[in-house]
């Protein structure tokens, strides 16, 4: 089956109770057992639970994985995996990413002796220049947040298998129906599936995809026991996100190509970051592992006072003002006040993230209605 396809059909089967096409959402916390030891494959939710395993397997089937693991945020998936590592292990991660996993890395697991290294990822050498017996975990997302830059996810692979390194690769800006890292050498995908997969800002979740059978039974193991599980009603609200995932991601990037080109043509905005453009310093390698460039864009204003910064982002009608990305509206973020101010200043600076940048997640409304926004916000 082609990606459309499987999105709608892909994993899910209707209820074999009711014949449901939908799937049910098992509202309960514990099962019933015959006899001590003896069930239907469910002992208790947080362990397993049919509306979850059912997204699992969802997932797995669009990043062309084995497995899937759900859990309650894109955060908690990312915990999981750096509780894959010991006491003394070393990472290597992209300097430019999600203000919450660098505030994961640094804040909580750096206290546990665990090595964090940020570099530049899209100069492979940075990479080999700090890899080392102790490194156990390279980390990287791309199209990167909130600079767009592209990461060659086959190179990267090659050098993490050169030297027996896990790769994870976040996927939440591309989603799976634009780029698939486990067909490049990915171990994992992880995605906050609150955003595209989930796609109608009304639900926090995340998932990992794995191939490798040894790999997905110690998460398994680590979700099972750490307990940062979602609710049913959550998995449902994914799995419907699913089902519309190609129609608005096709929407998304024909809306983003349009409004990229609109910010570089206008006369009060400085640099727009956009992965698109045939004059971005990784265009080949995107077009090379993407199917298209998505909605997420960032820009700066020739005025960048923090006063101007502020009136931009303050006077959007229809781009709305909030964190998080991916949904059907859209949405205006200031990366250096919101959703990457646990980043030190001067580290956000050092890699090219200035205070008067502004990030926007294109939404699905008619391109001219939110280019005439923008059009009166500057």
């Amino acid at each position: 089956m082609r990606l459309s396809t499987r999105l709608i059909h892909g994993g899910i089967e209707p209820d074999p109770t009711t014949g449901a096409i939908m799937t049910p959402i098992y509202q309960t916390s514990t099962y019933v057992q015959s006899a001590p030891g003896k069930h239907k494959g469910y002992e208790y939710a947080r362990s397993q639970n049919p509306t979850r395993a059912v997204l699992e397997n969802a997932l797995a089937g669009i990043e062309n994985g084995k497995f899937g693991l759900c859990f309650s945020s894109g955060v908690a998936a990312t915990d999981a995996v750096i509780k894959l590592l010991q006491p003394g292990d070393e990472v290597i991660a992209a300097n430019d990413m999600y203000g919450g996993t660098y505030r994961l890395f640094t804040k909580i697991f750096e206290k546990f002796g665990i090595r964090f290294h940020f570099v530049d990822m899209q100069d492979l050498n940075n990479i080999r220049a700090v890899i080392n017996e102790h490194t156990k975990l390279i980390w990287t997302e791309t199209p990167t947040n909130p600079l767009m830059n592209i990461i060659d996810i086959a190179g990267v692979a090659s050098i993490a298998k050169q030297y027996a390194v896990l790769l994870c690769v976040d996927n939440t800006f591309a989603s799976p129906y634009l780029q698939n890292p486990l067909d490049l050498g990915a171990d994992i995908v992880l995605h906050s599936a609150t955003k595209y997969l989930g796609g109608h800002s009304d639900v926090i979740h995340g998932c990992l995809v794995m191939n490798d059978t040894g790999l997905r039974e110690k998460l398994y193991f680590i979700q099972k026991s750490c307990g940062a599980v979602p609710g049913p009603q959550d998995c449902f609200l994914v799995l419907r996100g699913l089902k519309t995932l190609h129609v608005r991601m096709d929407r998304h990037c024909l809306n983003g190509e349009k409004i990229a080109h609109f910010l570089r043509n206008h006369p009060k905005v400085g640099k727009v970051y956009w992965c698109g453009f045939e004059d971005h310093p990784a265009y080949a390698i995107a077009k090379k592992q993407m199917r298209g460039f998505g909605g997420m864009m960032s820009f700066t204003l020739k005025d960048d006072s923090p006063e101007n910064t502020t009136r931009v982002l303050s006077s959007t009608k229809l781009f709305a003002l909030a964190e998080s990305l991916g949904g059907v509206e859209s949405l205006i973020n200031h990366p250096a006040s919101m959703t990457h101010a646990s980043i030190p200043r001067e580290e956000r600076i050092k890699n090219g993230l200035e205070d008067s940048l502004i990030r926007l997640s294109v939404g699905i409304e008619d391109a001219d209605d939110l280019i005439a926004d923008l059009e009166q916000a500057l």
